[in-house]
């Protein structure tokens, strides 16, 4: 439970980074593309003594880690443009929402439950889907929320909802079958970073050449307070998967409705975000689910 909960208060982390951002000034895309160097060799610094970082370019676990590398970037893109021509609302709902991809995949298809699942702990699965919609949801009056919606457009939420899920379920597959020890997490893990920093790189080199980009340095600073917790929040929920027999269908709704509850009251401590009645029930709803996901860890 430790990692669980480490995973979920450097997640939350994450979150402040994010809305720290823009009060000072710094370009969220160059912070995230150095943020996976940071988080390179901070995972590079956690290797146990003797063992040297290599890429086994035949293992088929390599090619998986480097894709998932590419999803993480793609992934974040897509939630950009949602934001921004969808709303904040329907990006949001996609993204928490896609939780029941990796927990179905780990009960129906990976087989993973590590015990069976009763009346209860599906109860506690829907619930935990109704949870998440309630808790995010916000009101907006931005273009997003107008009743028209051209063309193609409507379909981002959908993407992100797609492949923020299929990156979950992904890393649960990896940690079934690739990922024997935590010793083998920090070189998985170093393999998805370099994806992503190779991904990001191309990116960001394509905007600075065309002159999309003007390169800020303090984007490298705010990579630093970005990369570190990255990094750990993702190690963490790794080692947690594993902790629990790689049972993500345990793992990954309280993960979910962890960050969202802490994000939660944090933002209404330090940021003085008011919720809605809608919130607020969501956030009640969120604890119950959370018990009857894990009723029998708990008692």
């Amino acid at each position: 439970m430790l990692f669980l909960v480490l995973s979920i208060l450097l997640s939350v982390a994450l979150l402040l980074n994010f809305r720290l951002f823009p009060r000072f000034g710094v370009n969220t895309f160059q912070a995230i593309v150095v943020n996976y160097l940071v988080c390179f060799l901070t995972g590079y610094a956690l290797l146990p003594a003797g063992q040297s970082f290599s890429i086994d370019f035949s293992a088929t676990w390599t090619w998986l880690a480097l894709g998932l590398g590419v999803g993480f970037i793609v992934t974040f893109l897509l939630s950009g443009a949602s934001t921004q021509r969808i709303g904040i609302t329907a990006t949001s709902l996609a993204n928490n929402l896609s939780l029941v991809i990796p927990v179905s995949f780990s009960l129906f298809v990976f087989g993973s439950a590590g015990r069976p699942f009763d009346a209860l702990n599906y109860a506690g699965l829907v619930l935990a889907v109704v949870a998440v919609g309630l808790s995010t949801y916000k009101k907006e009056q931005g273009v997003g929320d107008k009743g028209v919606r051209a063309g193609a457009d409507v379909l981002l939420p959908v993407a992100v909802f797609v492949l923020y899920g299929a990156t979950n379920a992904m890393i649960n597959y990896m940690n079934l079958r690739y990922i024997p020890s935590a010793d083998k997490t920090i070189q998985v893990t170093l393999t998805m970073v370099l994806g992503a920093i190779v991904t990001g790189l191309l990116m960001l080199a394509i905007r600075l050449v065309r002159g999309q980009e003007t390169f800020q340095a303090k984007s490298l600073v705010a990579a630093v307070t970005l990369g570190i917790p990255n990094f750990l929040s993702f190690y963490t929920l790794l080692l947690a998967l594993s902790a629990y027999g790689g049972n993500g269908a345990f793992v990954y709704p309280i993960y979910n409705i962890g960050v969202i509850l802490l994000a939660a009251l944090v933002a209404a401590l330090f940021f003085q975000e008011k919720l809605s009645t809608a919130n607020k029930i969501g956030l009640a709803l969120a604890v119950v689910a959370i018990g009857l996901i894990s009723w029998q860890e708990l008692v």
